[in-house]
């Protein structure tokens, strides 16, 4: 089976910074794109930014020039560096991976359980 667990939520005062890490386990055969996604409370859940293997990456305009995503092919590790933080970034953020765990099997999309973030001072 397949889990992704993310981690590095927390509380932060406005204009400070956390990273989020996602890291991705079991029996795996490739991962294609990941993401982050948030959703706070009373609203539906929205993208935050995507990055394919190959490192391209996509971003809501909200976040851009504060928010940064990365990962790690070799540790299956998807991280959002997040700076100048805003109360409306309040959250909490899920990851997400499109892989597949044979060669040839179908692509499918997993989630994370989410870590909240909370900017308030």
């Amino acid at each position: 089976q397949v889990q992704l667990v993310e981690s590095g939520g927390g509380l932060v005062q406005p204009g400070g910074s956390l990273r989020l890490s996602c890291a991705a386990s079991g029996s795996i055969f490739s991962i294609n794109a990941m993401g982050w996604f948030r959703q706070a409370p009373g609203k539906q859940r929205e993208l935050v930014a995507t990055i394919t293997y190959g490192g391209s990456t996509n971003y809501v305009d909200s976040v851009k020039g504060r928010i940064t995503i990365s990962r790690d092919n070799a540790k299956n590790t998807v991280y959002l560096q997040m700076n100048s933080l805003k109360p409306e970034d309040t959250a909490v953020y899920y990851c997400n991976a499109d892989l597949r765990v044979r060669e040839y099997g179908p692509w499918r999309i997993y989630w994370g359980q989410g870590t909240q973030v909370t900017v308030s001072s």
